[in-house]
């Protein structure tokens, strides 16, 4: 008699349900640092030509082996199929990052940008995405141009005050700098985790690129993050030439929790109450890249503001945000609200990027969607440098 294929109906069952909530993942009615629609469906989110394969690989062994030769194989056989047309609308999703950059650029930076880049720069811009990477291997990041100096302390709060030091292997001098600053809600996390692969590609190109720990809850609470930020910029002005920086050109980026961090070190520069025993350390910043960033307050009964929306102010530098329309995890409305607000204030530009169908953490993997925000990150900082340099001819 024929029998139920239970392996391969789980299979197609489980791929089915994590597309379905990387499709309409149920938004709550607020941020929260972690949710089931988050949980299910934000690794399928950035990664369904996986998906795809094992999907693929289950059926044919299904069939081969016989298993479809009855109604529940079958039944299984058509979550198959449902599940691989949902696949291709998340893929499709994913390759409208692309259009979305480019608009937000023009948006953000004027209709000709492209052409205010230093011709050098310009030329070092990747004119389309790593395909071959994305749908065959997603998952390394590391490249062989490129070497990490682990675990430099920048503080004496043990492995919390530990950086990582990524740059290119021929050791190049006057490069600008980038500051990274990894998520977790403020209590959970590490330097080694999220937007590696904007890490790498930097680096291969000359960047000087700086991932930090910092100080976490429930031992800690702000500013004590904030302090430890600001800490790692003004390590980077001070040891940064060492490792082949220009310590003059000191980019500022950080995912979720760490995309606070990055925005509220770029809105108070130099601030004393933030610098507790280096108050005349220059921690001001070149420009600031936020990816999925919490804007809100902390909720603590300091008397300073936690919140970057409290913090705008018109001399704030260049920025830089991406966040998903689907994101469960920090409502894209709290990201719209921040860029608002700081471009209606701001003298400087700001860049905002809104990722059709993203979700939480969209920069852990080589995928269609990060890759092209990699691109844009690039450009617009091309387009910061370059401006620069020009104020200063």
């Amino acid at each position: 008699m024929p029998t139920v294929p239970v392996g391969y109906l789980v299979t197609t069952t489980v791929v089915a349900w994590c597309t379905l909530f990387a499709l309409a993942p149920p938004r709550p009615r607020r941020s929260s640092p972690s949710n089931l629609s988050f949980l299910f469906g934000y690794l399928l989110n950035e990664l369904p030509f996986v998906a795809f394969y094992w999907l693929l690989a289950s059926t044919l062994l299904a069939f081969s082996q016989g298993d479809v030769d009855s109604p529940g194989g079958w039944a299984a056989f058509g979550v198959a199929v449902l599940a691989t047309v949902g696949l291709v609308v998340v893929a499709w999703r994913g390759l409208r990052a692309g259009p979305a950059v480019d608009h937000a650029l023009s948006e953000g930076l004027g209709a000709g940008w492209r052409t205010a880049i230093d011709t050098g720069m310009a030329a070092r811009l990747r004119r389309r995405l790593p395909f071959a990477r994305i749908l065959f291997a997603p998952f390394p990041v590391r490249r062989h141009d490129v070497e990490r100096v682990a675990n430099i302390s920048y503080g004496d709060a043990g492995k919390r005050n530990l950086l990582d030091v990524y740059r290119h292997r021929s050791h190049p001098s006057g490069g600008p700098a980038l500051v990274y600053l990894h998520g977790g809600a403020f209590r959970s996390g590490r330097k080694s985790r999220e937007a590696r692969p904007l890490i790498y590609r930097l680096a291969s190109q000359g960047w000087v690129c700086v991932s930090a720990n910092y100080r976490l809850g429930p031992a800690v609470r702000f500013p004590d993050h904030l302090v430890d930020a600001k800490k790692v910029i003004a390590w980077v002005r001070e040891h940064g030439q060492a490792y082949g920086a220009d310590p003059a050109v000191v980019f500022v980026a950080g995912s979720s929790a760490g995309g606070h961090l990055a925005a509220m070190a770029a809105l108070t520069p130099n601030d004393p109450a933030f610098q507790p025993g280096f108050e005349r350390a220059d921690t001001s910043v070149t420009a600031a890249i936020c990816l999925y960033g919490y804007y809100g307050g902390l909720d603590t009964n300091q008397r300073s503001p936690s919140s970057p929306q409290a913090r705008v102010r018109t001399d704030a530098p260049p920025f830089f945000v991406a966040h998903g329309d689907q994101d469960t995890v920090v409502l894209v409305e709290d990201a719209r609200r921040f860029v608002q607000r700081l471009g209606s204030i701001s003298s400087n530009p700001v860049v905002y990027a809104e990722l059709p169908g993203a979700q939480h953490a969209f920069d852990l993997f080589h995928s269609l969607r990060f890759e092209a925000v990699v691109d844009g990150i690039e450009a617009f900082a091309a387009w910061v440098r370059s401006r620069r340099r020009a104020q200063q001819a």
